[in-house]
C-alpha cells in the first residue's frame, strides 16, 4: 500500500517519470509528479478495502495516435460474470469544486485558470478512441468503460456533472462516493489477478490511422465521426460557441485554429461542416489547395455535398457580405495576396483574399499551420488573420493544438523534423541555430534511410504488399515536360540510372497516371514522383521523400541552393534568398510529413546524405 511521502510512493513516480521520458522524450513537471502523489495513492487504497487489490493498474497509458494524451488510469481484470477481460478508464482529479460553462463541455475548476473540457468529455474520448483502435476491443466494445473520480469533492460539489455522465454513458463519483465506487467495482471485477488481461490489452494491436479523405463522405452522412481529443474537442466547442454568440448578437466571430502536421485541423474542420450543414445551413468548406479540394469532392461524390466544398477565389465577389452562415477555411495558410482566376472574372479581386473569406461569412473558421506555406505569395499567417479581423472590427479567437494525428501520432517525428530543417518558432526549445538530433525512435512511427532511390522505391511497393499506400515525393530539382506525343510521360526525375516520370500536371489521365489533383488518393500514383503543389494537405500510409539539390548538408546543418530549383514560382528575381530558403525549408517539412505510418527518405547530395545517415540508422 502507497501511503503519502513513503519511499515507495517516490520510487513509483520517480520510475513513471522515467518510463515516461524513455517513451516519449518528454519530460514530467512537477505538477503532474503532484497529481500522481495526490490521486494514485487514493485509489489504490480504494481498491484494496474493495478487496480488489489484485487488479492490475496501468497508469499513463497512451491514447493511440495521439501519444501526449494519457489516460491516467486503465483498471484490467477479469469480468465477475463473464470470466472475460474487462477494463475501466479512470480519470483522477484532484478539483475540490467546479463550476460548468456554455453548453456544459467547458468547465472551471479554479477561478484562477483558464477553464478547461469537462472530464465526463475528456474521458468518454479516451474511451471512444482506445475502443476505435484498440483491436481487443473490435468485437467486445462493452469490455472497456470509463469514470471519472473527483477524490477531493464533496458530492454536492460536483452532482452538477451528473446529468452529462448520464448521457455519456461515464460513471462518476466524489470524495463522498468512495462506497458508491467500490460498489461499482466489486460489482465489474471478479477478485482475481488482472495480469493477462493487462498483458493482452498491451500487446493489443493498434489500427492505423484511417484517411480523413476516405471518411468524409461517411461523417457528412452521419455514419462515421472523428475523436475529438482535448484541445481538439475544445476548438470544435468553441466554434459552435462563437456561432451561438454571432447569432445571438446579430455580429461576426472569427476563429482561427493552428496545429502541426496532423495535428487534427482538418478532422474539426469535416467535423464543425457535418453538424453546421444539418443543423444551420449555408455552410462551406474553402481551402487553396486544388488537389486537397477535388480530392473531398470525389470522396463525398453526390452533389448535394460536393458543393459544400470551395476555393478561396470563390469568395472574391462584392457585395456577398455574410452569405454564408459560417465558412471553414482549411489549408489558410496557402490564402493569397489577392483572389485570381485566369479564366473567371467572378473570381478575381482587388481586395486581399483573407479580407473576402472574412466578409462573406458570419463566422469564418481559419485552420492553419505557418510551416506550410510553401509559394510566394501565401500570406496565410496568424498575424495577418488578427490584422484583418481587427481592420474590420470583427472579434477574435486564437485556439492552439498540439496534438499529433497523422505520422503515427509522434509529436516526437514533427519536432525532430522540423529541428532537421532549422524550422524554430516561439514554441520551440530551440532555435534556427540548433544541430539536428539524432531520431531516437517511436514505436508508433518508423524513419529509415534508403541508400538508393531504388531501394526506396522496393522499401516502399513492400509496404504497400498490405493494401498500404504509399508515394514518393521530391523537391522540385528536375525539369518538368510536357507529355510526349504518345501520351506517355517523360522520364524527367533522373538519379544516375534511376529515371521516373513526375506526376501529370492537367486533369487528364496520361494512361495508367491519374489526374494531378488524384495522385496521391487514386490508384496508378505510385508510379510518378508526386511534388508540393500534389502532395499538401493530403496523406498516405507512406511516405517516400527524395531531398534535391535544393537543399543540402554544410558542416552539419542543411542549407538551401537557389540555383539547384527548377521551381519559378521560387525562383522568379523577386523572391529574395531568405524567402527562397524558408519556402524550401517548409516544402520538405510538408512532403516529410504526409505518412501515417512511417517514411523512407533519400538525399541526392552525398554529403547530405552522410548526414542522414548519422541521424536515422540506413537500411542495409
Amino acid at each position: 500500500m502507497l501511503t503519502s511521502g513513503s519511499l515507495a510512493e517516490q520510487s513509483l513516480i520517480d520510475t513513471m517519470a522515467t518510463a515516461i521520458r524513455s517513451e516519449t522524450g518528454a519530460g514530467v513537471g512537477a505538477r503532474e509528479r503532484r497529481a500522481w502523489r495526490n490521486s494514485l495513492p487514493i485509489l489504490a487504497n480504494d481498491l484494496i478495502d474493495a478487496g480488489l487489490g489484485q487488479v492490475e493498474v496501468i497508469v499513463e497509458y497512451p491514447i493511440p495516435h495521439q501519444p501526449r494524451k494519457r489516460a491516467d488510469v486503465v483498471l484490467a481484470g477479469v469480468d465477475l460474470y463473464t470470466g472475460g477481460d474487462t477494463f475501466v478508464i479512470v480519470e483522477l482529479k484532484q478539483w475540490d469544486d467546479v463550476e460548468l460553462l456554455d453548453d456544459d463541455t467547458m468547465v472551471l475548476p479554479d477561478p484562477r485558470y483558464d477553464p478547461v473540457l469537462n472530464p465526463i468529455d475528456q474521458v468518454k474520448g479516451y474511451r471512444d478512441q482506445i475502443a476505435a483502435n484498440c483491436a481487443a476491443f473490435e468485437e467486445h466494445t462493452d469490455a472497456l468503460q470509463a469514470l471519472v473520480y473527483l477524490h477531493n469533492a464533496p458530492r454536492d460539489r460536483v452532482e452538477k456533472l451528473m446529468p452529462r455522465a448520464v448521457g455519456e454513458q461515464v460513471q462518476l463519483f466524489s470524495q463522498t462516493d468512495r462506497g458508491d465506487l467500490a460498489t461499482y467495482l466489486r460489482g465489474r471485477f471478479a477478485p482475481e489477478s488482472g495480469r493477462a488481461a493487462a498483458d493482452r490489452f498491451l500487446r493489443s494491436e493498434i489500427r492505423p490511422n484511417k484517411h480523413l479523405t476516405d471518411r468524409a463522405a461517411d461523417i457528412l452522412r452521419g455514419r462515421d465521426r472523428f475523436v475529438l481529443l482535448d484541445r481538439q474537442h475544445e476548438a470544435y466547442r468553441k466554434v459552435l460557441h462563437h456561432v451561438d454568440q454571432a447569432f445571438q448578437a446579430n455580429t461576426k466571430r472569427v476563429v482561427i485554429i493552428t496545429g502541426g502536421a496532423g495535428s487534427g485541423k482538418s478532422a474539426i474542420g469535416i467535423t464543425l461542416l457535418a453538424h453546421l450543414h444539418s443543423e444551420l445551413g449555408k455552410t462551406a468548406y474553402a481551402a487553396g489547395s486544388r488537389s486537397f479540394t477535388e480530392t473531398l469532392r470525389r470522396a463525398v461524390s453526390k452533389k448535394d455535398l460536393t458543393s459544400l466544398f470551395k476555393y478561396f477565389n470563390e469568395f472574391a465577389q462584392p457585395n456577398r457580405k455574410n452569405q454564408l452562415n459560417v465558412i471553414i477555411a482549411d489549408e489558410a495558410h496557402r490564402a493569397r495576396e489577392k483572389s485570381f482566376d485566369r479564366f473567371r472574372a467572378q473570381w478575381r479581386s482587388s481586395r486581399p483574399q483573407i479580407e473576402t473569406i472574412i466578409d462573406s461569412a458570419r463566422v469564418p473558421v481559419f485552420l492553419l499551420d505557418e510551416h506550410q506555406v510553401v509559394k510566394p505569395g501565401e500570406v496565410g499567417t496568424v498575424a495577418a488573420i488578427k490584422a484583418y479581423a481587427q481592420r474590420l472590427n470583427v472579434k477574435y479567437e486564437h485556439v492552439k493544438l498540439e496534438d499529433q494525428w497523422r505520422c503515427g501520432g509522434s509529436p516526437e517525428y514533427d519536432m525532430w523534423v522540423r529541428r532537421l530543417l532549422g524550422l524554430g518558432d516561439e514554441d520551440s526549445q530551440w532555435n534556427e541555430d540548433s544541430p539536428p538530433e539524432p531520431w531516437r525512435g517511436d514505436k508508433d512511427f518508423e524513419v529509415m534511410l534508403a541508400p538508393s532511390p531504388q531501394e526506396l522505391e522496393d522499401i516502399l511497393k513492400a509496404k504497400t504488399k498490405n493494401h498500404g499506400t504509399a508515394r514518393i515525393a521530391a523537391g522540385y530539382c528536375w525539369p518538368w515536360n510536357k507529355p510526349n506525343d504518345d501520351k506517355t510521360l517523360p522520364l524527367d526525375v533522373v538519379i544516375d540510372d534511376w529515371r521516373r516520370p513526375w506526376n501529370v500536371k492537367s486533369n487528364a489521365w496520361a494512361g495508367d497516371a491519374p489526374p494531378s489533383a488524384f495522385w496521391a488518393t487514386l490508384d496508378g500514383g505510385f508510379d510518378q514522383i508526386g511534388c508540393i503543389y500534389t502532395a499538401q494537405g493530403l496523406e498516405y500510409d507512406w511516405a517516400g521523400v527524395i531531398i534535391g539539390p535544393d537543399l543540402v548538408a554544410r558542416n552539419g546543418r542543411l542549407i538551401t541552393v537557389r540555383e539547384a530549383s527548377k521551381d519559378k514560382d521560387l525562383t522568379r528575381r523577386s523572391v529574395t534568398d531568405e524567402q527562397f530558403d524558408r519556402l524550401v525549408r517548409n516544402i520538405y517539412h510538408v512532403l516529410l510529413t504526409r505518412g501515417l505510418s512511417g517514411v523512407v527518405v533519400y538525399a541526392v547530395d552525398a554529403e547530405t546524405q552522410r548526414l542522414l545517415a548519422d541521424l536515422v540508422t540506413p537500411v542495409t
